[in-house]
């Protein structure tokens, strides 16, 4: 079957054997080998059908734990996959790589203090790859061990000195606990002194850029190398993100060259680049593209919605209904607390101890003021673990208001909910949240804990809007939602609706809590 390319028969036949068919260690080999095929070719649910009988017993090999645990992650149950991953380390006791893999994948879930546990178990065992240092020095900075971090990354950048994802990161810990351009770039620029054409490298230090406010200097930067023969997809992808504010056509002209390229991964970027030309009507057929793929992609949602709303689409005013999805209610009440004005106080005073960075990070929406690094829930401070009592009423009341229904909001509406992130936002006077979305999430929110005196000064300050795309768009549009933080107040929302915040004045910072919910 596997020489025919038949990968999901072959994974069907096996699922279906007796318990007790065919010699087990050969049956396990065979699994191994179909379900890598199955994972390459992108049938992560047929290759489950494998793995799923022989992973849970006693006797599975290695072999077939760890692929089991790769097919629990590529179908997003990270969380699950995460006990095969130890007992993969412990059948081989000795493999440093087993000890990277459950490392990695504790990193990702945001278990830090894990994560380097098992990484410096994988030093020890000979494990000294770049790739081991990266996930390191990520999980010293998820536990604000900042000093420790860049000590890491130095190492990285000691082994593999063009690793432009590592460098971009460290870049970024320097720029959030400096605000100095300078300083953030300095691990870059040393790099490429000795590849001065690495396109990893430019594209790190133009994000840097980019992210820091400079698009210009950003798409400078890139152009020369983005208008070679042999560009990589990822420099005419930041090229043609730069240039749709600086260079409109040339955006589209990168834009295009980068999915002849790399394929669907550009899609959204082409989107963006026919919206920056008024072309609407190729960005829609892009982003149809797009959700056909993955019904679920947020962010390819909200392109489409802003093409429908520039050729007047009935579909954007049914996807933006701002009156039955845009839904502020005030928290509840968790135990312990006697009131919500002492519980907001208490767990207000618990994020403000965890801003520990200077400044924003790169790739993320805030401008000017901070964000936490740190796992929220894995919290053990009493009001953040707390925070999901306070926020169940509310967002089981939105699913109930919001009801069942065809389209990407109700269709994925199982009344129940669990959090896919969560985190602070500490806004400086004159910060705000450039509009965006969450591709990742269902729902959105932002629940406010203290805020500005201009909030309510009698204009929209440091208010929430909704419907400004984030992206250039001609015609240019505008917000067309707004609400009114208070204290204790949290506003939900589809993840696929842009939104971003209102600079204000004033000396008071503006503190949030926020987080992303997906179906249970």
């Amino acid at each position: 079957m596997m020489q025919a390319g038949r990968i999901a028969d072959a994974c069907a036949a096996l699922a279906g054997l007796a318990p007790n068919a065919a010699p087990l260690d050969q049956r396990m080999q065979a699994t191994v080998e179909v379900a890598r095929h199955a994972l390459t070719n992108g049938l992560a649910a047929a290759a489950l059908s494998a793995t799923e009988p022989l992973a849970g017993r006693s006797n599975a090999t290695a072999g077939l734990i760890d692929i089991h645990a790769q097919v629990l992650k590529a179908l997003g149950r990270r969380e699950e996959a995460l006990p095969f991953l130890e007992r993969a380390a412990k059948v081989n006791p000795k493999s440093a790589v087993a000890e990277h893999n459950l490392g990695a994948a504790l990193g990702d879930e945001q278990h830090f203090a894990d994560a380097e546990a098992a990484i410096r178990r994988a030093l020890a065992k000979g494990g000294d790859a770049p790739e081991t240092w990266l996930v390191l020095a990520r999980a010293l900075q998820g536990q604000d061990r900042f000093d420790e971090a860049e000590a890491a990354f130095a190492e990285v950048a000691r082994r593999r000195p063009n690793y432009g994802v590592a460098l971009r990161e460290w870049a970024q810990l320097i720029w959030m606990r400096t605000e100095d351009m300078a300083a953030a770039t300095a691990p870059i620029d040393q790099a490429l002194k000795a590849a001065p054409g690495d396109f990893s490298l430019l594209s790190a230090r133009a994000k840097v850029f980019e992210n820091a406010g400079d698009v210009a200097g950003a798409l400078a930067m890139l152009r020369d190398t983005a208008d070679r023969a042999d560009a990589s997809a990822e420099v005419l992808v930041g090229a043609a993100q730069a240039a749709a504010i600086c260079d409109p056509a040339a955006g589209v002209a990168y834009a295009e060259r980068a999915i002849a390229l790399a394929g669907m991964p550009a899609a959204s970027t082409l989107a963006e680049a026919y919206l920056s030309v008024g072309r609407a009507d190729a960005a829609e057929q892009v982003a149809l593209a797009i959700v056909e793929a993955n019904r679920f992609d947020q962010g390819a949602w909200a392109l489409l919605a802003t093409a429908w709303r520039i050729l007047g689409d009935a579909r954007y005013p049914a996807l933006y209904d701002y009156a039955a999805f845009v839904r502020p209610a005030l928290i509840d009440v968790p135990d312990g607390w006697d009131d919500r004005e002492s519980y907001v106080a208490e767990l207000g005073a618990a994020l403000r101890a965890l801003h520990a960075m200077k400044t924003h990070p790169i790739g993320q929406s805030l401008r000017h003021g901070s964000q936490t690094s740190q796992s929220l829930q894995r919290s053990n401070h009493p009001a953040i673990k707390a925070f999901r009592q306070a926020v169940d009423g509310p967002i089981r009341g939105y699913m109930a208001a919001v009801g069942e229904g065809s389209d990407i909001l109700r269709s994925r509406n199982t009344g129940d909910w669990r959090f896919s992130g969560l985190w602070s936002v500490k806004l400086r006077p004159n910060g705000f949240h450039v509009d965006h979305t969450h591709p990742q999430g269902w729902l959105s929110s932002a629940c406010y804990l203290a805020l500005p005196k201009a909030v309510g000064a009698g204009g929209k300050e440091g208010w929430i809007k909704f419907g400004e795309p984030g992206v250039p768009t001609v015609p240019t549009l505008e917000p067309e939602h707004y609400v009114q933080p208070q204290p204790g107040l949290l506003a939900l929302f589809p993840s696929y609706m842009w939104h971003g915040t209102v600079p204000f004045s004033g000396v008071d910072d503006r503190l949030t809590i926020a987080f992303d919910v997906v179906p249970a």
